[in-house]
């Protein structure tokens, strides 16, 4: 099985990335551009696991808890490295501290479990296509300026999600498996 943690993205700011992807895929369609319902924010990529760890996979991470929500607004497109020889476009997110209090939290309890921890600095972002050329082309670079500054909605979330992902052909095929409440639910009409 081949598993990540991740938060779900909500259906109005996942018609946003759609729009988003649809125009920029009219500028180009070499890259391979992401299915905008695919798209989530990976918290932990765990990789290849034989089925029957799953259940102590599951059970380091419900333990896992926050005493906030994560807040998250999608905004801005860019590349990595840079877009002068782009690897992949991605929607960047401006989080609230908890995002990464949780990835951190999240990596500890599978550490535990052998698990290797993260060594990078945890980056959040949305990967919404990959290139094989590292160039940009010309109408794609002036589709993007279009969508500067721009956001794509927002995320209040207490709750991530264990994912099985299947590669096939057609692209990846993502089933969540279990959901974990991290932080507590927020009474009516009080803001985070």
């Amino acid at each position: 099985m081949r598993l990540f943690v991740a938060l779900s993205i909500p259906a109005t700011v996942l018609e946003n990335l759609s729009t988003l992807i649809r125009e920029l895929r009219r500028a180009d369609e070499h890259p391979r551009w992401v299915n905008p319902q695919n798209l989530h924010v990976t918290l932990k990529f765990i990789g290849e696991i034989p089925a029957e760890k799953l259940t102590t996979i599951g059970d380091a991470l419900d333990p896992v808890r926050s005493a906030r929500k994560v807040n998250l607004e999608f905004r801005e497109v860019g590349f990595f490295p840079n877009d002068r020889r782009p690897n992949v476009a991605w929607v960047g997110i401006e989080a609230s501290a908890s995002l990464a209090q949780l990835a951190a939290a999240i990596n500890q309890a599978l550490e535990r479990l052998g698990i290797p921890e993260e060594k990078k600095a945890f980056v959040p972002h949305l990967t919404i296509a990959r290139f094989k050329e590292t160039r940009l082309a010309t109408a794609l670079q002036a589709e993007i300026e279009k969508w500067k500054g721009r956001s794509f909605g927002r995320l209040s979330t207490g709750e991530f999600h264990l994912v099985e992902s299947k590669l096939k052909s057609s692209g990846a095929e993502y089933t969540t498996l279990r959901s974990f409440r991290f932080a507590p639910e927020e009474p009516e009409g009080r803001q985070t």
